[in-house]
C-alpha cells in the first residue's frame, strides 16, 4: 500500500490540494494595501458573514492576528485576562509585553477550559498601584486541552460577565470550525459573544497560509493599521486568499473525518500497555496520551516513532500529542498504529537502564 506520509505532529503540515491550486492560479489579483485585491476583499467579506461580524481582516498567521486583536482592544499597562495554557500566553514569546506593552494575567482551567466564577474578583481596583483590566482572551478549540471545546455555556457566562464589567472579548479560534462541526453549532453563534474573533485558514481546513480577524467595521479599521506596522500589509496576496477562501468552501464538513480519525487512533492507542488516555478527552482532531515512566520519556517515544516513519510530538515530560488533518486518512491512522504497538512493545521489554539514550532536537 502507498501511504502518505505517517506525520501526526499538527494539522498545520497539510498540502494544498489539485483542486486548491487551481484556485491559487485562477485568482484575480490588486494590490491589497490600496484596498484593491479582489481575492482578498471577497475573503474578508466571506469571513465577517460566517463570523456575523461587520467587517474582517486577512492576515499572514493567527499569531499576527491575535497579536493585533490585544494592540487594538488595548494601551500600555493594561491587563488582559487569559487561561494559563492559551496559546497567546504559552506559545507567542511574550508578545503582548513585546508589541503592546500590557501583561497577560493566566488563570489555570481544567484541560484549557475557564469557568464563569474563576473570574470573580479578578478585575483589577481602579488604582494607581495595578494595571488596568481591559481584555479577556479565550481559545477555542483549545490547542494544549488536546482540541478541547470550550462548552457554549461557558462561553456565554464569561463573556456576559466581561462585558458587564467593561472589558472587552477576543476568541482565539485558530480551529474554531472544529468547534463548529464537532457541535453543530453555528460560527456565528460562537462569535456573537466576542468583540473579536480570529480564526486560522492552514491548520484543518488545509490552505498553505492566513488567517482572519474580524470584528466591528470600526475595530478592523484600526487593525489595518496595526497590521501594516506589524508587516502585515501585502499586496497581490490574493494568491494565498484564494486558497483560505477555497478551504472555506470546501474543507470544513470534511473536518469530521479528522475527528473520526483521531477517535479511531485514540481507541487503539488507549488499549496498549503503559499508555493513559481518556477517550472523553478526544473531542476534535487532537490526542494528548501519556506513557509510564516505565517506558522512559515522551521524547525518547517519539524519537523511536521518527525513526520508524511515524511523527508525533512530545508536548511534556511524559505527554505525547497526534494531530490528524487532511493528509492521514484512515489507513494512515491504521499503519501508524501498527507500528506505536510495536514500539511500546519493544520500549516495555528494555529496561529504562538498558535502553541507547537518544538525542532528540528541538520540535
Amino acid at each position: 500500500m502507498n501511504l502518505r506520509p505517517l506525520d501526526f505532529r499538527s494539522d498545520t503540515l497539510t498540502q494544498p490540494t489539485a483542486a486548491m491550486k487551481e484556485a491559487i492560479l485562477a485568482a484575480p489579483l490588486g494590490d491589497d494595501v490600496f484596498s484593491e485585491d479582489p481575492t482578498i476583499q471577497a475573503l474578508q467579506q466571506r469571513v465577517a458573514d460566517l463570523l456575523g461580524k461587520e467587517a474582517a481582516l486577512f492576515v499572514p498567521s493567527g499569531t499576527m492576528s491575535n497579536q493585533i486583536a490585544i494592540r487594538a482592544a488595548t494601551s500600555p499597562g493594561d491587563e488582559v485576562l487569559c487561561e494559563a495554557e492559551c496559546h497567546i500566553h504559552y506559545y507567542e514569546q511574550g508578545a503582548p509585553a513585546q508589541l503592546s506593552g500590557v501583561a497577560m494575567r493566566p488563570i489555570q482551567g481544567e484541560r484549557g477550559v475557564l469557568q464563569p466564577e474563576q473570574l470573580i474578583g479578578m478585575i483589577r481596583p481602579s488604582d494607581d498601584h495595578f494595571a488596568q483590566t481591559r481584555l479577556i482572551c479565550l481559545e477555542n478549540t483549545h490547542n494544549r486541552g488536546g482540541g478541547r471545546i470550550q462548552p457554549l455555556d461557558s462561553v456565554a457566562g464569561i463573556c456576559e460577565w466581561a462585558h458587564e464589567h467593561g472589558l472587552l472579548t477576543h476568541l482565539d479560534g485558530a480551529r474554531l470550525m472544529n468547534a463548529v462541526v464537532a457541535t453543530g453549532v453555528a460560527a456565528d453563534q460562537w462569535s456573537r459573544h466576542f468583540d473579536s474573533v480570529s480564526i486560522c485558514f492552514s491548520k484543518g481546513l488545509g490552505a498553505p497560509v492566513g488567517s482572519a480577524l474580524a470584528g466591528s467595521r470600526e475595530f478592523i479599521r484600526r487593525c489595518r493599521r496595526h497590521r501594516k506596522v506589524l508587516g502585515g500589509g501585502m499586496r497581490q496576496g490574493g494568491i494565498i486568499a484564494a486558497a483560505a477562501l477555497y478551504a472555506i468552501e470546501h474543507h470544513v464538513e470534511r473536518l469530521a473525518e479528522d475527528h473520526q480519525n483521531a477517535k479511531r487512533l485514540a481507541r487503539a492507542i488507549s488499549g496498549f500497555k503503559g499508555v493513559a488516555l481518556s477517550l472523553d478527552d478526544v473531542q476534535t482532531n487532537m490526542i494528548v496520551f501519556e506513557i509510564s515512566p516505565s517506558l522512559g520519556p515522551a521524547l525518547e517515544l517519539v524519537a523511536a516513532l521518527r525513526e520508524r516513519g511515524v511523527k508525533m510530538l512530545a508536548i511534556g515530560p511524559q505527554q505525547v500529542r497526534a494531530v490528524t488533518h487532511l493528509d492521514v486518512g484512515r489507513d494512515e491512522v491504521d499503519a501508524a498504529v501498527e507500528i506505536i504497538g510495536e514500539t511500546l512493545a519493544e520500549l516495555t521489554a528494555a529496561p529504562a537502564q538498558g535502553r541507547k539514550a537518544l538525542s532528540v532536537g528541538e520540535e
